[in-house]
């Protein structure tokens, strides 16, 4: 079984944060919900675990990252609540990544993946903390933006086909009005994502 590689591992802004304990990541995760660093690193140094428990449970690799990436979705939203020392979890609390293991299993457990056919994620074009932060940017940009963006790149609508179908809803635009409503969408999409996000997968430079 090949366990996938993740290059923003090796990116500077990460490594520099390889040296704080699983607890430290997670608060710092936590107090900065802006930056994406925090989360890119927890995934970085427990991903292999994960994907080696869903690579065992899943009846194809196609479905395997398309679980391992739900996955990590999950974990996300799940991260921002956790408290190891909380009382449910015992006297001697739970470690990040006892706490991780039991996440993934009750993933393989519950999640309902549709047909190998059916998925058209890849771990290659969008790794898991990028379609976090890219999801929870699309939640913040004006609903008709956000269904022209996902016509267009996760149904590779044209801009014809697109214009057609939003006319059918009511929707006067032309095929041109939907080229540059796009480049508007993409620019919005962009500045929502953290800036240190942009740094690691969009190759921006740190600001200064």
């Amino acid at each position: 079984m090949q366990i996938p590689h993740f290059p923003e591992a090796n990116h500077p802004l990460v490594k520099s944060l390889f040296h704080h304990s699983d607890q430290e990541l997670l608060s710092l995760f936590q107090q900065y919900p802006d930056h994406g660093k925090y989360f890119t690193v927890i995934f970085c140094r427990y991903s292999p675990i994960v994907y080696t428990l869903i690579r065992h449970s899943a009846r194809s690799p196609v479905q395997a990252d398309y679980l391992f990436a739900l996955t990590w979705r999950h974990i996300y939203y799940e991260l921002g609540g956790l408290n190891l020392n909380s009382p449910e979890v015992g006297q001697d609390g739970l470690s990040l990544q006892n706490w991780l293991i039991n996440m993934t299993a009750f993933c393989i457990n519950e999640i309902q993946l549709p047909p190998t056919e059916a998925i058209h994620y890849s771990l290659q074009g969008s790794s898991p903390p990028l379609w976090c932060y890219v999801e929870q940017a699309l939640d913040q940009i004006p609903p008709l933006l956000r269904l022209m963006l996902v016509m267009a790149q996760t149904f590779h609508w044209s801009e014809t086909r697109i214009a057609a179908y939003l006319q059918a809803e009511g929707e006067q635009i032309s095929p041109s009005e939907v080229s540059d409503l796009l480049q508007e969408g993409y620019r919005m999409l962009e500045d929502k994502l953290p800036a240190d996000i942009r740094v690691i997968y969009l190759e921006e430079n740190l600001p200064s």
